[in-house]
């Protein structure tokens, strides 16, 4: 049993630029503050190790949402929750986005949270939060969750920790093929976009995400909206307020006729199920073809029930094999308005 960790007090300094939030992360060895909604906890239990924060309210390059001439969008990682949710532009671009981020947690946390820190958060699993245990996170050598209570675990197991990836806005960001913009060093001309799906390693067991000590998370970037798009989303949790997803679904359906006829391509991502969000491909294959209005054909209802065939559960999460399944069901039905099964 550990005894070492416990309430920390941090020093915090607060930089009014990108350039400068850089340059005391290497400097200073300081981890980076958003909104501060998990942090916080995080410190206070010692599942964040002692050291200096930055944080990164009084820096407004990184608020608000920039328009390019084509329509895509750079979205600012200290863009709160609730302003995402409430912006309709990005509502008639991004439709499965905002609708994500207007379900998210509470009204309170929406307007605190922001776009960085809902991405970067640390995993919601009890044993990483309990300073009784130590895990593969906090410098021990096993995952506590794997053999012990892990009924809200994964369904898809891709390493050794069990602790399902916990941001919602990951799930709709992937699903619209969004880019993570990274300062990685002290000078902020050293931005570089990865994919948002890079910014996650199932298989490695002490993080969380794979951005450096150091790195810096600036925006994300959203590629030009199709007209004609369909979206919904879905999440299904054990209450429906301050509740975090079992299973969450995000779909894009871009379709003919401006949005009137058959989808030309689809877009189906997951959370709450593995390590990281994941992308449903065999299944968006399947839904090209598919008409507004009509019932799900047989080949979108085999690559439903083929859903199970990436699924590993652990001894308590063969649940969430048929949760995911019909979730997914759910939202495609909504997304193109067919009738239920």
């Amino acid at each position: 049993m550990s005894t070492t960790r416990g309430p920390v007090i941090p020093t915090v300094t607060r930089p009014t630029s990108v350039a400068g939030a850089a340059r005391n992360l290497v400097d200073d060895g300081a981890r980076p503050r958003a909104g501060g909604t998990d942090i916080a906890a995080c410190v206070e239990v010692g599942v964040t190790a002692p050291g200096p924060l930055v944080d990164l309210l009084d820096v407004p390059e990184l608020r608000g949402v920039r328009w390019a001439d084509d329509g895509s969008a750079r979205i600012g990682a200290m863009t709160t929750v609730a302003e995402l949710g409430a912006d309709p532009l990005l509502a008639g671009a991004f439709p499965g986005l905002t609708a994500t981020a207007r379900a998210l947690a509470t009204p309170q946390i929406r307007g605190t949270a922001t776009v960085g820190g809902n991405l970067l958060q640390r995993n919601r699993c009890t044993y990483l939060r309990n300073p009784a245990f130590d895990c593969f996170q906090t410098g021990g050598d096993s995952c506590p969750a794997r053999t012990g209570d892990h009924l809200r675990g994964v369904v898809v197991d891709q390493g050794p920790c069990v602790a399902p990836h916990p941001s919602s806005l990951a799930v709709a960001l992937l699903a619209y093929d969004a880019s993570a913009v990274v300062v990685a060093g002290p000078g902020a001309g050293d931005e570089a976009e990865r994919g948002l799906a890079e910014l996650y390693d199932g298989s490695d067991p002490t993080r969380d995400h794979v951005l450096a000590p150091g790195d810096l998370l600036v925006a994300v970037a959203l590629p030009r909206p199709v007209p004609g798009e369909r979206a919904a989303h879905l999440r299904m949790a054990g209450r429906s307020r301050a509740e975090w997803p079992l299973v969450e679904v995000v779909a894009r359906l871009e379709c003919a006729e401006e949005g009137r006829g058959p989808v030309t391509r689809a877009s189906v991502a997951v959370g709450g199920v593995a390590r990281t969000p994941l992308r449903l491909p065999g299944l968006e294959r399947a839904l090209v073809g598919s008409v507004p209005g009509e019932a799900l054909d047989e080949g979108v209802e085999r690559a439903l029930e083929g859903i199970a065939d990436l699924c590993s559960p652990l001894p308590a999460t063969g649940y969430k094999v048929h949760l995911l399944r019909d979730t997914v069901r759910d939202v495609l039905e909504d997304a193109l308005e067919s009738p239920r099964r």
